[in-house]
């Protein structure tokens, strides 16, 4: 069976701060957020800018959250006002924040996997079956 794997990565600027965290992360604080997503699939799509099913997933689809917050995405925000209060600002849920997100926008059958990153050394991945 074939299969297709899409990659993708962007960048988006936000503040937040950890809620009742003991240390400096507690405090409204900003990173240049990294973010990599994968989508695979072993059928070809189209999407809401291209008719013909030629893609896994459209990049401006998968970029989603690159785009400023006034445009719906997360840049430029505090990721504290702007993500639903089960989702908790740290790399490992924004990542999951972001992957449910992005779920809603693709076709079913696409595998996801998110990976963000607050810092050059550091990052936290997330999938689902």
């Amino acid at each position: 069976m074939p299969r297709w794997k899409l990659v993708t990565e962007f960048s988006f600027d936000s503040a937040h701060f950890i809620k009742d965290y003991d240390g400096p992360c507690g405090r409204l604080h900003g990173h240049t957020y990294k973010v990599r997503i994968e989508a695979t699939s072993s059928k070809l799509h189209s999407s809401q800018y291209c008719p013909h099913p030629v893609m896994v997933a459209d990049f401006r689809t998968l970029r989603w959250a690159k785009q400023d917050v006034s445009k719906g995405g997360l840049d430029h925000c505090v990721l504290n006002e702007v993500l639903p209060p089960e989702y908790e600002t740290t790399a490992e849920m924004i990542a999951k924040f972001i992957y449910d997100e992005t779920k809603k926008r693709v076709p079913q059958d696409i595998q996801l996997k998110v990976a963000v990153s607050e810092t050059p050394n550091s990052w936290a991945e997330y999938e689902d079956d």
